[in-house]
């Protein structure tokens, strides 16, 4: 499941074609897809221009003019894709190819530009996990983002802040990392990536560095701007491109490459002088790559 970075890479490739343009005919092909669409789902949205593009941890939000804010999530397997109004293909080079097949075609923007230009942006989802939703207030009232904890961009998630959600936490760091209500949009990619940068093992009590002592308060802010830069950084090399993630445009993001731990069972450990090499274990489900070695 695409994770924050691989989200906002979306976004940004939907904003330029999205913001400001007039919704000239939305068309939903089916009654549903993981949820059924909301009632009068293209009748509420034709004719009408979106003013801004967002996100909140991994969904995008759409807002609407004199509407309401459409909430969409990509599931598993589902992708937007722009294309003019001509018909001409998606732009950009595929390794892990998407499908493009009508068949999973299940909804179709009809845009036009300030300026007139007409394209489309077509939301394909073979699996079906995702979903459109309407929040008919603030979009963050909503039960699906309602609850969100915050954001790991930007310098708000400091040291002294992580350390507050973490205190008394006995469960195992990773799993406290990946709890939605703490901090929003992390996913078990990122997460191993940040523990790995900031030399933390991913087994180790959530609670044990939100001490007060100097140790606990080094390793929290270490851990802080190691998420912060993780996110960054996967922003920044357009998302991590795994089976078949590709951005909004068709081409592939390459932070796959940077990759540190994740996927590199076996491998030696990069960081210098270490020596270790990296594991996997099984958390809660999920594969967990680290180095003994280093992350303590």
């Amino acid at each position: 499941m695409p994770e924050l970075p691989e989200v906002e890479t979306v976004r940004r490739g939907l904003q330029p074609v999205l913001e400001g343009a007039r919704l000239v005919n939305v068309e939903a092909r089916r009654p549903d897809l993981r949820f059924p669409f909301p009632e009068r789902f293209s009748e509420r949205l034709n004719g009408k221009t979106v003013t801004a593009l967002g996100r909140r941890a991994k969904y995008l939000t759409m807002h609407i003019e004199d509407g309401p804010v459409l909430i969409c999530h990509l599931g598993m397997s589902g992708s937007f894709r722009i294309e003019t109004a001509e018909g001409s293909d998606i732009p950009g080079a595929f390794r892990h190819e998407r499908s493009k097949s009508a068949a999973h075609d299940h909804v179709v923007f009809d845009v036009a530009s300030p300026k007139g230009e007409r394209s489309r942006v077509i939301f394909n989802d073979p699996r079906r996990f995702g979903f459109m939703l309407f929040a008919e207030g603030a979009p963050d009232a909503h039960p699906m983002l309602a609850g969100l904890g915050i954001e790991p961009t930007g310098n708000a998630l400091d040291g002294p802040l992580l350390a507050s959600l973490l205190k008394g936490r006995r469960s195992p760091l990773k799993a406290a990392l990946l709890d939605q209500r703490l901090i929003a949009g992390l996913g078990n990619i990122y997460v191993s990536e940040a523990l790995w940068r900031a030399g933390l093992s991913p087994l180790r009590e959530a609670g044990t560095i939100a001490g007060s002592g100097k140790k606990a308060k080094e390793q929290c802010e270490r851990l802080a701007e190691a998420i912060r830069s993780v996110i960054a950084d996967a922003i920044a090399a357009g998302g991590s491109s795994l089976r078949d993630y590709v951005q909004a445009d068709g081409s592939l993001g390459y932070f796959q490459h940077s990759f540190a731990v994740y996927d590199r069972e076996g491998e030696p450990c990069p960081k210098p002088g270490c020596g270790g090499h990296i594991e996997r274990i099984v958390q809660s489900g999920r594969s967990t790559f680290y180095c003994r070695t280093c992350q303590r």
